[in-house]
C-alpha cells in the first residue's frame, strides 16, 4: 500500500513539474513612436499572472520576462509621462519565443506615470507609422494564419478589409477602392520592392503565390488611401512590411508543409555576445504533390514549380547604432503545353490546346539599413538595396492541320533597380515632431517583346535596354494641439529623369477624439504614379521600317484623394469604423486616337499593354463608403464584417464614360472564429469561416463573327467593360489544431476553400475548336492542409 502511495505521488509530483514546464519567455524592445528612441526604464507586466511577472527595459530599450504561461496573454507597457499601452491576445507557445517590437507615444501634457488602460480595440489598429492618421491599419502574422482563405498570403490576408476587392481566384492582386492593382506600392524594411509575389509579370503587383514568408513578417501597415507623404510613386494603396528580426538568446527551427510549399527555418544568435541575430527561411513548391493527389489547382495539367528565400540579419554594433541586412530572392516557372490542355477543366492561367505556352520568373530584393541615434530626440537612417526582376515567356503555335509547332511570341523582360533611401526623425517635444526623407532609384532595363509570323517579318513592340532615374523627396509635420486632436501635414516630391517629369503633392490628415468612444478623422492627399518601364519603351513603327518611341514622353498619373472616417469603440473588444472616399484620377494614358483604352485598366489580366502613342489625356474618378464591424479575439472568439460599396469610372480619349475592369459595386467579407481549449496542456482547437461575395465583374464582349473569322478571340472594344457577370460568392472554411508539446509546438489545419463549389465566372473567351464563346470558371472545391512543427 505505502509503495503505491509513492508511485501515485510520483506521478502527480510529475504531472505538475510537466505542467509548470509549460512557459515560455517573452522579449522585445520599446522605442518612442515619434524619435524611435529606445526607452529605458519602461515596466512591462503580464495582466492576471500568478505568481506576478513582469520587467523593465534596459538603458537599450530591451526587455526579457521568463517562464509566462502558455497560451494568449495580455501585456501592460507603463512609462512615466507616456501614454500606457495594453496589448492583447499575445499568443504564448512552447516551440517559440515571442518577441515583441513596441512603440510609445509622449503625453502631451506632463503626468505621472499613466495608469488608463489603453484599450485593445485602439491598440489594434493603431499603425506602426505615426503620421498615418486615415485609411490605415496595422495587421500581425497571426491573421495571416488565421483568417481561413488566407493561406499565410498577407494580400490574401487584406483582401478580406474593407475597400479591398479581390475575386480572382488565380492570382492575390490587390484591388483598393477601385484602382487598378498596379498602384499599389510595396516596401519591404522601408525598401520600395518590385512585385514580391511568384508569377509575377513586370506589369502586375500580384502573383498566384507571395514570395512573402509569413513566418518572418513582424506587425505590419497596409494604408488605402491619402496615406502619408513618405509614400510616393503610388496611386491606390501602400503595403509596408516590416520582418522580425532572429531571436537573438537562442537558436529556434520551424518545419512546414502547406499550400506555399516545403519549408525550412531557423534563427538564432550569432556570437556569443548576443548582439547580433539571424533570421532564414526556405521554401519549395509542393503544388506538384497536390497534382499526384489529384486535385484541380485551376492550372490545366501544368504544374507550376517555384522556390524562395527570406532573410534577416541584425546586429547592434553599439548603443546608438544598429545594422541589418534582409532580403528575399525566388524563381518560379510553368509549361502549358497544348497537347495536355484539358478543356472540360478550368484553366485560370491562359492555357490553349493550340499552343505551348512556357514562362519563368525570377524576382531577387537584397537591402542594407543602418540606423543611428544622434540624440534623445532624433535619429537617422540609411537604407541601400538593390533589386532584380527576370520574366521569359515563350509561346509556339500549333498547327491544326498536322501539329507543328512554330514560334509565335517572346517577352523577355529584365530590370535591376538600385535604391538608396535617407530618413531623419526628430521629435521637438511632446506635441511636434518631424520626418523628412530622400529616395533615388536607378533602373535598369533591357526588353524584348515580339510576334513572329510564318514568312512574315516579327511585329516587334519594344527592344530597348538602358536606364533611368527617380528622384524623391518628402518632409511631414506632426502636430498635437491636445491628447484629443492631431494633425499631420506634409509635402511629397518626385522627379523622372527618363522625360523630365516632376510632382509636387501636398498630403494632410486630421484626427479627433470626441470622447474614449468616438473619434472622427480627415484626410486629403495627392499622390502620382510614374508609368510602367515597359510602357515606356513601346515601339511605334514607321513607313521606312524605323520606329519611335511615341510613349516616352508620358508623364506621371495623378489622383486627389478625399477621406472622412468615423470610429466607435464599442467596448475594448468590439469596434465599427465606416470611411468615405472620393479620388479624382487625372494624366490617365490614353491613345491619341479615338478609343476606350485607358492604363487605368491595367492588371485586369496576365496580357500586355503594348498600345503606342499615348497621351496622359484621360481621366477618371473612384468614389464609396465602407464599413468594418470588428470584435477582436476575446474569450476565444473574433468575428470581421467588411461591407464596402463603390463606384468606378474612367473615360478613354473617344470621350465616353464607361466602368473600369474593377468597377464591382460591392463587396462583402463576413469572418468568424472560435478556440477551444484542448485538455489542460495548452491545446487549442479553432474553427473559421468566411464568405465573401463581390458584384460581377464587367467584360468587354466578344466579337463572335469576327472570331470566327480570324480564329482567334476579337472583343468589340468599343463597349468595352459593358457586360456584367453574375457575383462572385465563396465560401471558406478552416479548422485547426494546435499542440503543446515540453519544448515545441505542433500545428495542424486544413483550408476547404470554395466549400459549396459555386461556378465564379473568371473571363470568357473564344474556342475555335467548337466555334463558340464559352465562359473560364475560377476555383472549385480545393481543400488546403497545412502541418507546422516550431522547437
Amino acid at each position: 500500500m505505502n509503495r503505491l502511495l509513492v508511485v501515485i505521488l510520483t506521478m502527480l509530483v510529475s504531472v505538475q513539474l510537466y505542467a509548470q514546464q509549460q512557459t515560455q519567455r517573452i522579449t522585445g524592445y520599446i522605442y518612442d513612436e515619434a524619435s524611435r528612441v529606445p526607452l529605458t526604464g519602461v515596466v512591462v507586466s503580464v495582466i492576471n499572472s500568478s505568481p506576478a511577472r513582469g520587467a523593465a527595459t534596459d538603458e537599450n530599450g530591451r526587455f526579457s520576462i521568463d517562464s509566462v504561461t502558455i497560451g494568449r496573454r495580455s501585456l501592460k507597457i507603463s512609462y512615466i509621462s507616456y501614454e500606457a499601452k495594453v496589448i492583447n491576445d499575445v499568443v504564448v507557445t512552447a516551440g517559440k519565443e515571442v518577441n515583441l517590437d513596441i512603440a510609445l507615444q509622449e503625453a502631451v501634457m506632463n503626468m505621472n506615470e499613466v495608469t488608463i488602460s489603453y484599450d485593445r480595440s485602439q491598440d489594434k489598429n493603431r499603425t506602426i507609422n505615426d503620421m498615418a492618421l486615415i485609411s490605415a491599419r496595422s495587421f500581425n502574422v497571426d491573421e495571416t494564419k488565421k483568417y481561413a482563405g488566407a493561406l499565410g498570403d498577407p494580400s490574401r490576408m487584406a483582401a478580406n478589409f474593407a475597400g479591398i476587392v479581390a475575386g480572382n481566384d488565380s492570382r492575390n492582386d490587390i484591388v483598393v477602392r477601385g484602382n487598378s492593382p498596379t498602384g499599389m506600392l510595396w516596401q519591404i524594411e522601408g525598401l520600395n520592392a518590385p512585385n514580391p509575389n511568384h508569377f509575377g509579370t513586370i506589369t502586375s503587383t500580384g502573383g498566384p503565390v507571395s514570395m512573402l514568408n509569413n513566418n518572418n513578417i513582424a506587425k505590419s501597415d497596409f494604408l488605402t488611401g491619402a496615406f502619408p507623404a513618405q509614400y510616393g510613386n503610388a496611386l491606390a494603396g501602400a503595403f509596408d512590411i516590416k520582418l522580425r528580426n532572429g531571436n537573438r538568446d537562442k537558436a529556434e527551427y520551424v518545419a512546414q508543409i502547406g499550400f506555399n510549399g516545403f519549408e525550412g527555418g531557423a534563427e538564432g544568435p550569432i556570437g556569443k555576445n548576443k548582439k547580433t541575430s539571424y533570421l532564414i527561411n526556405y521554401r519549395y513548391s509542393t503544388l506538384s504533390v497536390f497534382k499526384e493527389l489529384g486535385l484541380n489547382l485551376g492550372t490545366g495539367t501544368a504544374v507550376p514549380v517555384y522556390q524562395d528565400v527570406n532573410y534577416k540579419v541584425v546586429s547592434d554594433l553599439s548603443k546608438k547604432s544598429k545594422l541589418s541586412v534582409f532580403g528575399i530572392a525566388g524563381n518560379s516557372r510553368a509549361d502549358f503545353l497544348g497537347k495536355d490542355i484539358d478543356t472540360t477543366k478550368p484553366d485560370l492561367y491562359g492555357g490553349n490546346p493550340f499552343s505551348d505556352q512556357k514562362t519563368k520568373f525570377g524576382t531577387t530584393i537584397t537591402g542594407v539599413s543602418f540606423e543611428h541615434m544622434l540624440s534623445e530626440k532624433s535619429t537617422t537612417k540609411l537604407i541601400a538595396g538593390y533589386s532584380t526582376t527576370d520574366q521569359l515567356y515563350t509561346n509556339d503555335s500549333i498547327s491544326q492541320s498536322d501539329y507543328s509547332t512554330h514560334p509565335s511570341e517572346l517577352a523577355d523582360f529584365s530590370t535591376g533597380k538600385l535604391s538608396v533611401q535617407w530618413l531623419y526623425m526628430y521629435k521637438f517635444n511632446a506635441k511636434n515632431n518631424l520626418q523628412t526623407g530622400l529616395t533615388y532609384e536607378n533602373i535598369s532595363y533591357d526588353m524584348n517583346y515580339k510576334r513572329m509570323y510564318p514568312q512574315q517579318p516579327d511585329r516587334v513592340y519594344a527592344d530597348q535596354s538602358g536606364n533611368m532615374g527617380l528622384y524623391q523627396g518628402f518632409a511631414q509635420w506632426k502636430h498635437r494641439f491636445s491628447k484629443d486632436l492631431s494633425v499631420v501635414g506634409g509635402m511629397h516630391f518626385q522627379y523622372l529623369d527618363l522625360n523630365n517629369s516632376f510632382a509636387a503633392e501636398p498630403r494632410a490628415g486630421m484626427r479627433y477624439s470626441i470622447n474614449a468612444r468616438n473619434a472622427v478623422s480627415l484626410g486629403y492627399g495627392l499622390h502620382s504614379q510614374a508609368q510602367n518601364v515597359y510602357n515606356y519603351l513601346v515601339r511605334t513603327p514607321d513607313a521606312i521600317g524605323g520606329y519611335t518611341l511615341t510613349n516616352k514622353n508620358m508623364g506621371f498619373t495623378q489622383s486627389n484623394h478625399f477621406v472622412a472616417s468615423y470610429d466607435l469603440n464599442m467596448s475594448s473588444s468590439m469596434r465599427i469604423k465606416a470611411e468615405t472616399f472620393y479620388q479624382l484620377i487625372g494624366n490617365v494614358p490614353v491613345e491619341s486616337s479615338a478609343s476606350s483604352f485607358s492604363v487605368l485598366n491595367s492588371g485586369a489580366d496576365f496580357g500586355i499593354d503594348n498600345r503606342d502613342s499615348l497621351v496622359n489625356k484621360g481621366k477618371g474618378y473612384n468614389y464609396g463608403a465602407e464599413l468594418t464591424v470588428e470584435h477582436f479575439l476575446s474569450k476565444g472568439f473574433y468575428f470581421l464584417i467588411t461591407g464596402s460599396l463603390i463606384r468606378s469610372r474612367y473615360e478613354g480619349s473617344d470621350g465616353v464614360e464607361r466602368n473600369t475592369a474593377f468597377n464591382t459595386g460591392h463587396v462583402l467579407n463576413v469572418l468568424a472564429g472560435k478556440e477551444f481549449k484542448v485538455g489542460k496542456k495548452g491545446s487549442v482547437l479553432a474553427i473559421n469561416v468566411k464568405a465573401t461575395t463581390i458584384g460581377g465583374r464587367y467584360l468587354t464582349p466578344l466579337n463572335l463573327a469576327a472570331s470566327q473569322l480570324t480564329g482567334s478571340a476579337v472583343y468589340r472594344t468599343e463597349l468595352a467593360f459593358s457586360e456584367k457577370q453574375t457575383d462572385y460568392f465563396r465560401t471558406d472554411f478552416k479548422i485547426a489544431y494546435r499542440k503543446e508539446f515540453r519544448k515545441s509546438t505542433m500545428e495542424f489545419s486544413i483550408d476547404l476553400q470554395n466549400v459549396t463549389n459555386n461556378k465564379n465566372v473568371f473571363n470568357q473567351t473564344y474556342d475555335r475548336r467548337t466555334n463558340r464563346i464559352v465562359n473560364n470558371y475560377q476555383q472549385g472545391f480545393f481543400p488546403v492542409p497545412m502541418f507546422r512543427y516550431t522547437f
